[in-house]
C-alpha cells in the first residue's frame, strides 16, 4: 500500500474586532469566528454560538462602539436618507402633469447625480436633485465599484488638486469629470457643457479611473484621500500600465502605507 501524508485540522484563529486602520478591511468566510469577547454586540452578518461572536456571511468586520458586523463585500446597495447616489435615468413613476415638467430638464437616458429623500419598505428610494450641486452630469467617465467600499462622509462631492473632481456615489456608482474653472459652476444642475475636453484633462481622468479600479481589486476603501494617494503613486507609470497586476500591486502597497502613515 502507498504511503500518504496528512494534517489534521485546526482552529481557525479569531479575527480582531478592531476597526481596520488606513482604509484596509478584515476579511472574514462564513464560520469564521470574529471575536471570542463576549462584551462586543451582534450586528448583522453575524451570530453568536458558544460565546463566539461568528460570520454568517463573507466581507468585511465594522465595529461602531461595541456593534460589531460584516458588510458583504459584493452587496446590493440599500438606500439611507442622504446617500449620494448617481444612476441613470429609466422611467419616471409620477403624475402625467409632473413627468411633462419634469421633460423639460431631464429626459430617459441622462445621467444624474441626487441625494436619497427617503426609503420604502420594499427598498425603492425617492430621490431630490433640489439643487445646483445635483442634476444632469455632462462630460466624464463613470466607474461601477461595490458599494460597500465607498467610505461614507460627510461630502462626497471632491474636487482633487490634480484638476479632475469625483462624485463617490453611495450606490457605488462613481462619476470622474474635468474640474470647472469657475468655482460657482457645478457638475449637477440642468445644464451641460458639451466642449471639447482638452487631452490633458483626459488623461487625468484616465488615470484616476484606472487608479480606482486598482483599489478596488485591492479592496481599499475608496474616500478622496486614497484615491489621491493613489493617484500620486502612479505618476511615475505610464497609464495603461496602471492595470498591470505588479502595477496595481505595487501603487496601493504605497497608498496604503502612505494612509498609516497619516493617522499616526
Amino acid at each position: 500500500m502507498a504511503a500518504v501524508s496528512m494534517r489534521l485540522p485546526v482552529a481557525r484563529k479569531a479575527v480582531g474586532p478592531s476597526a481596520p486602520r488606513g482604509g484596509e478591511k478584515h476579511l472574514v468566510a462564513p464560520g469564521d469566528t470574529i471575536t471570542t469577547d463576549t462584551g462586543y454586540m451582534r450586528g448583522h452578518g453575524t451570530y453568536v454560538e458558544e460565546e463566539k461572536l461568528i460570520a454568517s456571511v463573507a466581507g468585511a468586520v465594522e465595529r461602531v462602539n461595541k456593534l460589531v458586523c460584516v458588510r458583504a463585500l459584493k452587496t446590493r446597495y440599500n438606500g439611507e436618507v442622504g446617500d449620494i447616489v448617481v444612476g441613470r435615468i429609466t422611467e419616471r413613476r409620477r403624475s402625467a402633469e409632473d413627468e411633462l415638467a419634469m421633460r423639460d430638464y431631464l429626459q430617459e437616458g441622462d445621467l444624474i447625480s441626487a441625494e436619497v429623500q427617503s426609503v420604502f419598505s420594499d427598498g425603492a428610494v425617492s430621490l431630490h436633485t433640489r439643487s445646483l450641486k445635483y442634476g444632469k452630469l455632462g462630460q466624464g467617465v463613470l466607474v461601477q465599484v461595490s458599494p460597500s467600499l465607498v467610505k461614507r462622509q460627510k461630502t462626497h462631492f471632491h474636487d482633487l488638486p490634480c484638476g479632475a473632481s469625483v462624485i463617490l456615489g453611495n450606490n457605488g456608482f462613481i462619476w470622474i469629470y474635468p474640474t470647472p474653472e469657475q468655482k460657482d459652476e457645478e457638475a449637477g444642475g440642468f445644464t451641460t457643457n458639451l466642449e471639447p475636453v482638452p487631452l490633458s484633462d483626459r488623461e487625468v481622468i484616465s488615470r484616476l479611473r484606472n487608479c480606482i479600479v486598482a483599489l478596488v481589486t485591492q479592496n481599499l476603501m475608496l474616500f478622496d484621500t486614497s484615491i489621491l494617494y493613489c493617484y500620486e503613486a502612479s505618476l511615475s507609470h505610464q497609464i495603461k500600465d496602471i492595470l498591470k497586476p505588479e502595477v496595481m500591486e505595487e501603487i496601493v502597497l504605497e497608498t496604503r502605507q502612505r494612509l498609516l502613515d497619516l493617522e499616526g
